[in-house]
């Protein structure tokens, strides 16, 4: 039993505070705490103890998980916490999530009620505590069934994909990556994939051709240089992809994992469409 929530905590899990997908759940977060709040009142109100309307109270007490939902976003870019995100990184980052709600929604409380006792330590307790019910029962219900639906979803669509690697054609050409620091020749077909490492690119080629090679430059650039070629595909912001050396392709929740020789290349949830497209063309090709 303790191995199988283990096994299932390390699960990869996508991580969905940036861009589009944050966005969305900042506006469906505040309509669900809202319409939860004024529409069920899941806790002891005091409208004596109110300076405004009930309405105003649950629109002040729903804006303040954007707020903290908005830092998340600020703290993952920084720490580029979407690389190997899993469910037990998500349960610690929600709960985290949870005290910080609980702390804001207690020092916010003179803002809103008129009670002599606002700084008090069952207060700060309450807060907290009436966070966590809400949050937790919200979680535990999303979380697994979104894993499931993810999963799902994504290792069927990998499945369909999974081709022998001479049902795709290959081409060749010598590239130059045009970098007047350190020029760079590479014929296209040893052209394994590349991973972008901030100011630098590793180009991995086939084994038989010196496998890697770091260069300055963006992976921006050399996608625009390989732009003619059909079976090189963006999979991710950081990996640009050769499907001819693709061997295997599996699903999980986060998206698919590539495995290209010895390595694992993902594929991003944002880029699976566009991804699935292209390497339908190329096993009709």
């Amino acid at each position: 039993m303790k191995n199988n929530i283990t096994k299932f905590l390390l699960q990869p899990y996508p991580f969905y505070y940036e861009g589009k997908s944050l966005k969305i759940i900042i506006v469906l977060f505040f309509l669900m705490t809202f319409f939860f709040n004024y529409t069920f009142e899941p806790f002891n109100v005091e409208y004596s103890e109110h300076k405004m309307s009930y309405f105003w109270v649950s629109i002040i007490h729903s804006i303040s998980p954007t707020v903290v939902l908005f830092a998340i976003y600020i703290v993952g870019k920084l720490l580029k916490l979407e690389n190997k995100w899993n469910i037990a990184k998500e349960v610690i980052l929600i709960f985290t999530f949870f005290i910080i709600i609980g702390l804001i929604q207690f020092l916010i409380r003179d803002i809103i009620y008129d009670n002599k006792n606002n700084w008090s330590l069952h207060y700060l307790f309450e807060e907290i505590r009436n966070t966590f019910l809400v949050g937790t029962l919200f979680v535990s219900i999303l979380i697994p069934i979104n894993f499931n639906r993810l999963n799902i979803k994504h290792s069927n669509g990998a499945n369909t994909l999974n081709l022998p690697i001479e049902d795709v054609f290959s081409l060749t050409n010598q590239i130059k990556t045009n970098i007047k620091v350190n020029d760079f020749v590479f014929e296209i077909n040893q052209f394994m994939f590349a991973k972008s490492e901030g100011n630098y690119i590793e180009i991995y080629l086939s084994a038989q051709h010196q496998n890697k090679k770091l260069i300055r430059g963006t992976l921006k650039n050399l996608e625009v240089l390989l732009k003619t070629y059909p079976n090189i595909i963006k999979t991710h912001r950081s990996y640009l992809v050769n499907c001819n050396y693709i061997e295997k392709i599996d699903g999980n929740a986060q998206g698919y994992q590539l495995q290209i020789s010895k390595y694992i290349v993902p594929v991003s949830r944002n880029l699976i469409t566009n991804f699935n497209l292209r390497m339908k063309r190329l096993k009709q090709n």
